[in-house]
């Protein structure tokens, strides 16, 4: 009898800590939707001028996931095309020289041939999000035009600066405008609330103590019972 309580208790104390950590989840899931929403509202807030958020040779920490707006003049000397994982298509990343010489790396669209239009000739005034560098420049040497096989931004890193940091996706309409397909935006996460991620820990904590006590009183009653056959076997048999 002593085992099977042990087993009811443990068995309830699992079903218990169970239910908590998939209410923890349930509020880490919750706060990442927080997040994303975040980043959404965040990118589609109206558009600020590039060069309040972003300077040559300075992070744009606090500009990443915004819509900015930009002018300048591409440099048909610079542009990759970069794959896109997993499917047959590609980004489309032009160098925009801005009027106080620093270089813009803007993805304008996706194409879906290896063969990608030349951006527009003279001035032009572009919308779209600044989102943070992904990754380190590789040490070779890409020509113009070669199709990469690492992720933007990073392969624009070779090009003569100044360069400001991360890259700008345009806008549907601005991409569009060009020929090509909007690329997808790739957004930076944001922080949901803070309240969740306090649910999340004491779930997971609650969880935890709920399998301590329930072990700790399988255990207790299993102590009980042997004391009380100990007892049992050392009081002195009755006379007959």
């Amino acid at each position: 009898m002593t085992r099977f309580k042990q087993a009811l208790v443990i068995a309830l104390g699992i079903g218990l800590a169970a239910a908590m950590v998939t209410l923890g989840f349930w509020q880490l899931d919750v706060y990442h939707r927080q997040g994303t929403a975040a980043a959404a509202r965040r990118a589609s807030a109206p558009a600020v001028p590039l060069n309040s958020v972003a300077r040559p040779g300075a992070p744009a920490i606090e500009g990443y996931g915004r819509s900015v707006v930009f002018d300048g003049s591409y440099d048909p000397a610079l542009q990759l095309l970069v794959p896109v994982d997993g499917a047959d298509r590609f980004r489309v990343l032009s160098g925009l020289r801005q009027a106080d010489g620093s270089v813009v790396a803007v993805v304008r669209g996706i194409i879906s041939t290896p063969s990608a239009p030349p951006p527009p000739a003279g001035p032009v005034h572009q919308t779209g999000v600044l989102l943070p560098t992904e990754e380190h420049m590789p040490d070779t040497d890409l020509p113009s035009g070669q199709i990469a096989s690492v992720r933007l931004p990073a392969l624009a890193q070779q090009w003569p600066g100044p360069l400001i940091d991360g890259y700008v996706t345009l806008s549907s309409a601005d991409a569009a405008s060009q020929g090509l397909a909007a690329a997808p935006l790739q957004l930076p996460e944001a922080p949901g609330g803070l309240r969740n991620v306090a649910y999340v820990g004491q779930w997971w904590l609650f969880a935890a103590f709920t399998l301590f006590m329930a072990f700790r009183m399988a255990r207790d009653l299993g102590v009980r019972e042997a004391e009380v056959v100990d007892v049992t076997s050392e009081e002195p048999a009755e006379p007959t």
